[in-house]
């Protein structure tokens, strides 16, 4: 992939300039009060080095699906955090709010662009939607990506570009309609692709095995081309509640630790269990090995960073082999495709 226009190749002072900045701080909230931080963190950088700059900021992220949600919680948290003079730093209304930002209306980007000089986007987690925000102000504004979608892009792009060997992918989660296509480019590219979640039971169930209640998806796919393919790895044990599959077992972690143990590249992304019913154990178990592995370490996937952010929260410091994702489905999407509309639409 070409590379990003940075907003390192700003060379010159930003004083008396606006620059519009799409973040996502969308972030769960709970009584008011923001709950995990992560995303707003991973921002502060980007935001900072403008501030430096001389720029005047307008940060523009949505909260919710509906764009109803007060930012409230969420400004009030940012500014603790940062410790920014709230003087230099203006919020845009939850972007949400407004019916042309999903509908990526022209009319309604070239009013977001009529209030700044210059336009970055540092918000990974939501480039992978054509909305306004993300995709059209840029055509009407000098347009550069910030320092989080730089790094996300980055480090994403060493699960398919100059890769380390061996690699293991280690996938989870549900939904399989979203996960057949990195399973069927990952056998391509990795040596190790180990399935768990509700992913593995459907392919336990097109193999034969009977998996009794578990969670499975309903939809017909063509999976011959993978069922029988060697670098495919399945769990060999579960966890059972109720006649279904919660968690893979510790046969499977074993399994698991000894092929950590000798890779180069780890890609993690998904729970291998169902994790809001108790079956989180082995995800916790897996993340603890990675994390302790000398491997260049990638983490991605809403779910899997939210268990890791209760077991683990000092894992989010910098480490010169781990990086986590701040992407959901906008880490999927670019594993798969490479690339992603907001990325493309930077100029």
């Amino acid at each position: 992939m070409r590379n990003l226009k940075s907003i390192k190749s700003i060379r010159k002072n930003l004083k008396g300039k606006t620059v519009l900045v799409r973040v996502d701080f969308n972030v769960p909230i709970k009584n008011g009060k923001v709950i995990d931080d992560f995303r707003i963190k991973t921002a502060l950088p980007t935001i900072n080095f403008l501030l430096k700059k001389g720029a005047k900021i307008i940060l523009i992220t949505h909260l919710g699906e509906d764009g109803t949600e007060s930012l409230s919680p969420v400004i009030k948290h940012f500014f603790v955090i940062s410790k920014i003079a709230k003087s230099k730093i203006t919020f845009f209304e939850n972007i949400r709010k407004f019916p042309g930002e999903i509908k990526n209306d022209t009319t309604f980007a070239k009013k977001l662009a009529s209030m700044g000089d210059i336009y970055v986007n540092d918000a990974f987690s939501v480039s992978h939607r054509e909305h306004a925000s993300v995709v059209s102000v840029s055509k009407y504004l000098p347009s550069f990506a910030g320092l989080q979608l730089e790094e996300e892009v980055k480090n994403l792009s060493r699960a398919f570009n100059k890769t380390k060997h061996p690699f293991l992918f280690i996938l989870g989660g549900a939904k399989f309609s979203t996960k057949l296509p990195l399973i069927k480019k990952y056998l391509k590219l990795a040596d190790y692709v180990f399935v768990g979640g509700a992913l593995a039971n459907y392919l336990l169930k097109a193999k034969g095995f009977d998996i009794g209640k578990s969670l499975v998806d309903e939809e017909k796919y063509d999976i011959n081309s993978i069922l029988n393919n060697p670098k495919l790895i399945l769990p060999t044990d579960f966890f059972v509640k109720n006649g279904a599959i919660i968690d893979i077992g510790n046969e499977s972690v074993k399994n698991l630790a000894l092929i950590i143990k000798k890779s180069k590249l780890v890609l993690l992304n998904g729970p291998l269990g169902k994790y809001e019913d108790g079956g989180a154990e082995a995800t916790k178990k897996i993340l603890g090995l990675v994390l302790k592995s000398k491997s260049q370490i990638i983490i991605g996937g809403g779910d899997i960073v939210s268990i890791l952010s209760k077991i683990k929260p000092k894992s989010y410091k910098p480490k010169a082999n781990l990086f986590i994702s701040t992407g959901g489905g906008a880490t999927l999407d670019f594993l798969a495709n490479g690339t992603l509309p907001g990325i493309k639409a930077l100029k």
